[in-house]
């Protein structure tokens, strides 16, 4: 049978954060062997594959994207050969498995970091970004660090400051030195050579520094702020043109292609965070020859009207040229998008439609561990806060615990059947009645029904690979043609509580073609007297003949 290389496009992959997905051992810590566990529950969703957020050996101060050692698992998730062993039930399930790579930093624990810190003339001198301080004492630069504060520390061994663009436990590599990128392909390949699908690279465009360390420059005044952070986060008051986005920085992607192009029918999907994030995505998956697919924080922040929504396609659309973008609209980092998007909407309803138009854009999608139960934000009270991130912007920002809480398997289970043990990070009583066991019984469940759409839109060519052409003056609703082969789709959202009509007149442009509804999507959407019309949260999903 030959093999789908391409299976990456349009495909829809399941985040996994192994923490708090399940518990196998009872210690109050998802793990490894209960993520295998749970495999079938996944693969009955009826998605491509997985994406694993980090389980390697780690110190978890950044709660394991601070990586100590990029070949072992962390004693906490398990062992190698459990690992070894979700690689091969998820492929006899006929999923794939992404691992995320975390390349740009590594822990303070890690032993390279430690060598290098020694001295400036250990054989690990330079693989870190050093640099001394200015003659006041300053650090080198203005550059600052996402978590707040400066992102440079001072290392009392050395006499210098390092790098670091998140936790000063956190330092980066320096990917100047060719020895810095031949080792963290060498970290790619072990992975690739066990079996693993492809990767979730984090922070991808980060790799690379300014050589000159010059300052970066104040944001303009009014000027976008779109690298997921929030406003009041000193981050934001910069234009990244020398911390980030450096040209050598695609120089390694371009190499990191070439070593997994060795692998036929593997993929990578990079996490961009820059100044003009579509531009970046285009410029990294153009070519054929450099990422696969990425995604960005547009569709990750609170604003998501129609108009913005379909700004963000046509940007991205009139710049990526033959690449390809990878869609989300909840991740570990970021408030569940019901909440974040749909506060004041009934959280069903909406969970529904907004999945529905992320899965009928064009791209990939990456589907968050509790999405499909349509879970709100949960509010964790400051005592319990484990986020290094949330801790110095409290209360204004709570960090990003509450889209981290465990799944709730079943709702009348000692800790919602996540584990016999205390959580590492409580479970909210709003979540009990969106429990498994609960969705899986209820035929008019969130659950039942985006596994139902998910089905039907796997069988349907042009959601999963087709072009996609919007349809402009529809007013609050978000009009699209996708078109593949001989299908040739219309597609219409509406996110509000409003019933919005539609003349066909402004939809079609082809005169005299008729459109025949779609059935099997579970939406109630329809088209009648020659216009379309969207009640609250529905979809209309209509084939042209």
């Amino acid at each position: 049978m030959q093999q789908n290389t391409d299976w990456w496009r349009g495909a829809i992959i399941y985040q996994i954060y192994p923490r708090s997905f399940f518990d196998s051992n009872n210690d109050g810590i998802g793990d490894l062997p209960g993520v295998t566990e749970k495999l079938p529950y996944i693969a009955s969703l009826g998605v491509d594959g997985i994406w694993l957020s980090p389980f390697f050996k780690s110190p978890m101060k950044d709660f394991g994207y601070d990586v100590s050692d990029y070949r072992a698992v962390d004693p906490m998730f398990g062992h190698l050969d459990d690992f070894k062993a979700l690689l091969e039930k998820a492929h006899q399930l006929g999923l794939k498995i992404l691992i995320d790579q975390v390349l740009s930093h590594t822990s303070d624990q890690h032993a390279w970091f430690q060598e290098s810190r020694q001295n400036k003339t250990n054989p690990k001198a330079d693989w870190y970004v050093w640099a001394d301080a200015k003659p006041d004492g300053s650090p080198p630069n203005n550059w600052l660090s996402l978590f707040g504060g400066s992102a440079w520390q001072w290392d009392s061994r050395r006499h210098q400051y390092y790098l670091h663009n998140f936790l000063a436990s956190q330092p980066d590599l320096n990917f100047h030195n060719e020895a810095v990128q031949q080792q963290m392909l060498e970290e790619v390949k072990f992975w690739l050579d066990l079996g693993v699908d492809g990767f979730r690279l984090d922070t991808v465009n980060f790799y690379v520094h300014s050589k000159n360390l010059e300052d970066n420059p104040p944001l303009p005044k009014g000027a976008k702020k779109s690298l997921g952070v929030r406003p009041d986060n000193p981050y934001s008051f910069q234009r990244h043109v020398y911390d980030i986005c450096q040209p050598e920085n695609v120089d390694f992607i371009v190499r990191l292609r070439q070593l997994l192009d060795q692998y036929p029918g593997t993929t990578t999907v990079g996490e961009i965070g820059a100044d003009d994030t579509l531009q970046v995505m285009a410029d990294y998956t153009s070519g054929g020859n450099k990422l696969h697919m990425a995604y960005t924080f547009d569709l990750l922040n609170p604003q998501h009207d129609a108009a913005y929504i379909q700004q963000v396609i046509s940007q991205l659309e009139a710049q990526i040229g033959d690449g390809w973008p990878c869609w989300a609209l909840s991740n570990h980092d970021t408030v569940r998008s019901v909440t974040r998007w749909g506060e004041g909407h009934p959280f069903q309803a909406f969970a529904q439609v907004s999945l529905a138009m992320l899965m009928s854009m064009r791209g990939s999608v990456c589907l968050y561990q509790g999405e499909e139960l349509g879970l709100p934000e949960a509010d964790v009270p400051f005592e319990a806060i484990q986020d290094p991130y949330g801790i110095p912007f409290w209360p204004e920002f709570k960090g990003r615990d509450g889209c981290r809480t465990p799944i709730p398997w079943r709702q009348n289970a000692t800790n919602a059947g996540f584990s016999q043990a205390e959580p590492w990070l409580p479970i909210v009583e709003q979540h009990l009645p969106l429990a498994v066991s609960e969705q899986i019984v209820n035929p008019n469940s969130c659950y039942q029904f985006i596994r139902q759409f998910i089905q039907w839109r796997q069988q349907q060519p042009a959601l999963r690979a087709g072009t996609i052409k919007l349809v402009e003056d529809t007013g609050e609703a978000l009009v699209w043609w996708r078109h593949h082969s001989d299908q040739q789709l219309l597609v219409a959202v509406n996110l509000t509580a409003d019933t919005l009509t539609i003349p066909l007149s402004v939809i079609n442009d082809q005169s005299g073609a008729n459109i025949e509804e779609l059935a099997g999507h579970g939406f109630k959407a329809r088209y009648e007297n020659d216009q379309l019309i969207l009640p609250p949260y529905q979809v209309f999903f209509g084939q042209l003949f």
